[in-house]
C-alpha cells in the first residue's frame, strides 16, 4: 500500500538498531512506527525543555507589582 507521507532513511549503529527493534517487538508495532513515535517523543521533550528555559528567563524579570491576578486575566 503506497503512501504519500515523506520518508526518511536513517543509519543506526547495530546496538541502537537492536534496542529499537526490541522495543518495537515488545509493543507489537512495526519498526517504522516505533521510530516515528520515538522521534515524536524526542521533539516533545525538546519543546518542553525550550519552554522551561523561556519560563525561567521570564521568571527572572517578574515583579509582583506589575503582575495581574487570575481574576484580572480571566474575569472570574
Amino acid at each position: 500500500m503506497p503512501t504519500k507521507k515523506p520518508r526518511v532513511k536513517v543509519v543506526l549503529e547495530k546496538p541502537l538498531f537492536n534496542r529499537v527493534r526490541r522495543l518495537a517487538e515488545k509493543e507489537d508495532v512495526s519498526l517504522s512506527l516505533k521510530i516515528r513515535d520515538l522521534v515524536r517523543q524526542a521533539l516533545e521533550a525538546e519543546e518542553d525543555s525550550a519552554l522551561a528555559e523561556f519560563a525561567e528567563e521570564r521568571e527572572k524579570t517578574f515583579t509582583r507589582s506589575r503582575g495581574v491576578t487570575h481574576r484580572q486575566t480571566w474575569g472570574s
